[in-house]
């Protein structure tokens, strides 16, 4: 595996990818949007193709991860974990204290890859997530502690 910084020509890959692992994927137009106000996005590539995805911010002394997309065949990996570790080390750097996301309540093998790598539950979302023909769904906020990055076994 190979992790690298994307560049512009790979958004409308990572939009096809986003795509397949969402209900209500992001277009490319999204993504380059999210890119050019700041975002950052990392690839995990596995022999030469993108398996997965990792796009966040960081802004002042906090860093957001918008999205994580790892391809159906390649869950379970280590792709995910690879991927959330070299966001937070780049949040880290660029001066963040603490790295958030929000995950679906009902997401269980998100929220065990979270929990597993520190995250913890800093507040809920009622009816966050919207998909057509689907209830809404809860997100939880977790937060994980930057400072100390390097002694943490993230």
């Amino acid at each position: 595996m190979k992790l690298r910084s994307a560049t512009a020509s790979d958004f409308a890959a990572l939009s096809r990818l986003h795509k397949a692992c969402f209900a209500e994927g992001w277009d490319e137009r999204a993504l380059l949007d999210l890119a050019a106000s700041g975002a950052r996005a990392k690839i995990a590539e596995r022999s030469g193709r993108i398996a997965g995805f990792i796009l966040f911010r960081t802004a002042a002394d906090e860093s957001e991860i918008l999205t994580l997309a790892v391809g159906p065949g390649e869950r379970r990996s280590g792709l995910g974990r690879s991927l959330v570790r070299s966001a937070a080390q780049e949040a880290a750097r660029a001066g963040a204290a603490r790295l958030f996301l929000e995950v679906g309540a009902n997401n269980a093998a998100a929220r065990a890859l979270y929990a597993d790598l520190g995250f913890r539950e800093a507040g809920l979302r009622k009816g966050y997530y919207r998909a057509a023909g689907a209830a809404p769904e809860d997100a939880l906020i977790l937060s994980l502690p930057l400072s100390g990055l390097g002694k943490a076994s993230l």
